[in-house]
């Protein structure tokens, strides 16, 4: 069966960054790497002003039945059919992606912790934590280069619902994590070598070994 972990943190934390130094140490063979953003609500049936206006960062602008649903076949070794969001019209795609499952399946998004019944899915919880002052400004040269969004808009968003959101529901996430890692100036190398033996030590031996029984003991804060 294969190994799912679920990466939460606030928006510009660092998620990516720390799935992507994993996947170049475990190699890309061995590990199925998705986002949650992909799974915000069909909001086709509204203008896109009104889109605009959408609290993307409440629990409720996610679609958590279809998540928990392709999460289960993902581990049972089933193939899906995962939907496409399109950020810079805030809608999905009419385009979808085949998935199959590696022996690790990596989770990431602001909201991979929140929900309990996606986080019973979970074998390993981990939240990359960051300053509100760092994660606006990694948010600002993201939002603008890769999403077309202009500064004022990222700036509104950022604290009318963005770090309120952070505050109220993500922050709080954390709670239920194995490892933490600490990203305001640079990632924490042995934070992410403490994530990557215990995949390694998986993917060699099929198990987690002690670990298994106290996960505190990968908590890296």
């Amino acid at each position: 069966m294969p190994f799912l972990i679920l990466v939460g943190g606030g928006s510009a934390s660092g998620k990516s960054y720390v799935t992507s130094r994993v996947i170049e140490r475990i190699g890309a063979e061995n590990i199925t790497r998705l986002t949650l953003d992909d799974y915000y609500k069909d909001m086709s049936g509204i203008s896109f002003e009104e889109r605009c206006k959408v609290n993307y960062d409440h629990p409720k602008s996610f679609d958590w039945k279809l998540m928990e649903q392709q999460l289960t076949q993902l581990k049972s070794g089933q193939a899906i059919e995962k939907p496409i969001y399109d950020f810079k019209v805030h809608l999905r795609s009419n385009q979808t992606e085949i998935i199959k499952p590696a022996k690790i399946i990596m989770v990431e998004g602001i909201m991979a912790l929140v929900n309990a019944r996606v986080r019973k899915l979970g074998d390993l919880k981990v939240f990359v934590n960051c300053s509100r002052e760092r994660r606006l400004l990694r948010r600002l040269e993201r939002d603008q280069k890769e999403r077309g969004r202009t500064f004022d808009s990222i700036v509104n968003q950022y604290f009318y619902t963005v770090q309120p959101m952070y505050e109220e529901v993500i922050a709080p996430s954390s709670n239920y994590a194995d490892l933490i890692i600490n990203n305001d100036d640079e990632i924490s190398n042995l934070a992410i070598d403490v994530l990557t033996a215990v995949l390694k030590e998986f993917l060699e031996n099929g198990t987690l070994g002690h670990r298994e029984n106290n996960p505190n003991e990968w908590r890296g804060d």
